[in-house]
């Protein structure tokens, strides 16, 4: 594979696992990018701009290609209530229903912003999916989460709201702002970032967007310490139409294409942003420090929510441990990131984006290849360890 972009001195072995993704893991079409100290470091793309391209007659992928990155969206996402936190038009600690009357229904009164972000309202699945129009058409998602009863008592356990979490989010940023997320993240982050990053594409972006499509992983040892309950595996439960693992994933049923226009134009914070890997880790360099004269976003204490713990151990939806902050997934054996202070959140099947703020680090990884993966991908975590060993 001829790997386009550059490195900065020292960077190599990240160009090297990058090629390595190719020649070794079944990549198609991909990119990576690092910034170190708000400098951008990595910028590197190879393959086809489409996963399902035939040999000979495929676009090959472009600096400015962008992807999917279906859940890491879910930190770009959370990035919104904790700015709006920071700006004191936001209590993490009150009810939802402060803000969103109608949430407050089947017993939901005592759910907290913080239990939204962290995975611990009990709303991951629906009594009744919603259709792929239902889920973009604004409406449809929060009334839904709105009526539905909890499966666990809020605030007492975890499980990660795979679909939920567009609409919960979504129109909590929607009654305290009276912006969609979408909107807010164009006009506060991504605009005066100069991001190639969006939840809701604008139809002149359009063109710049490659297409998904589901590519075989080779064969891989299993993760020590990932299995929590050995009578069900993860296999088991999507295999079960009944298990909350599968109604989950299901809460939008059928599954939507993600390759059509209705489906990137919705604004679904939890699953379908896009993004470059440029813009999703300068996005994180710009939460733990200034970029190119722009202030950093996170203050120091905002930086420190993002990635206390809110949420560990067994999680009811994924059944291996993870670990939550107040929206990020946080450095751990469902998704090792680059130490211990490090947030971000992967994407099914392979995109991850994180900060380190230790390191001064910031990670942006898309590609158009979906491997049958939740969290840790074996091309992003190639990527990361390699980054390790030049990070000091």
């Amino acid at each position: 594979m001829d790997v386009q972009g550059t490195v900065e001195d020292g960077f190599e072995p990240v160009r090297d696992a990058f090629a390595a993704n190719f020649a070794e893991r079944g990549e198609r079409g991909a990119a990576v990018a690092v910034y170190r100290d708000g400098r951008k470091v990595v910028d590197l793309w190879g393959g086809t701009r489409d996963g399902d391209a035939r040999p000979g007659g495929a676009e090959p992928w472009e600096p400015g290609t962008a992807q999917i990155v279906r859940s890491a969206t879910k930190g770009i996402a959370a990035t919104v209530p904790l700015l709006l936190h920071q700006r004191g038009l936001l209590d993490l600690d009150a009810p939802v229903g402060t803000y969103w009357p109608e949430f407050k229904a089947a017993g939901k009164d005592r759910v907290l912003v913080r239990h939204l972000l962290a995975h611990r309202a009990g709303l991951p699945v629906l009594d009744t999916p919603l259709t792929p129009a239902q889920a973009v058409d604004g409406v449809s998602g929060p009334a839904a989460v709105a009526a539905q009863a909890p499966a666990w008592t809020p605030g007492t356990d975890h499980g990660y709201h795979a679909q939920t979490y567009s609409w919960l989010l979504g129109e909590l940023v929607l009654r305290v702002t009276g912006r969609t997320l979408g909107t807010w993240v164009a006009e506060e982050i991504s605009g005066p970032l100069g991001l190639d990053l969006w939840i809701g594409l604008p139809t002149e972006a359009r063109a710049r967007v490659g297409r998904l499509a589901p590519v075989e992983a080779p064969p891989r040892p299993a993760a020590a310490g990932l299995r929590v309950r050995p009578k069900k595996t993860v296999a088991d439960a999507y295999a079960d139409p009944a298990s909350l693992t599968s109604r989950a994933f299901a809460a939008i049923s059928p599954a939507p294409d993600e390759n059509s226009d209705a489906y990137r134009a919705g604004e679904l914070p939890a699953s379908a942003g896009i993004a470059t890997a440029p813009a999703l880790a300068r996005a994180y360099a710009a939460l733990i420090g200034p970029v190119d004269g722009h202030a950093r976003l996170f203050a120091p204490a905002t930086l420190t929510l993002a990635r206390t713990e809110e949420s560990a151990g067994p999680d009811r939806t994924l059944l291996v441990n993870t670990r939550f902050g107040l929206g990020f997934m946080l450095h751990g054996p469902a998704s090792p990131l680059l130490g211990p202070g490090s947030f971000g959140h992967p994407g099914r099947g392979g995109a991850l984006a994180f900060a380190d703020p230790e390191h001064g680090v910031a990670f942006g990884y898309v590609t158009n290849g979906m491997q049958r993966n939740v969290t840790a991908d074996p091309r992003a975590q190639a990527l990361v360890r390699a980054l390790a060993t030049v990070s000091g």
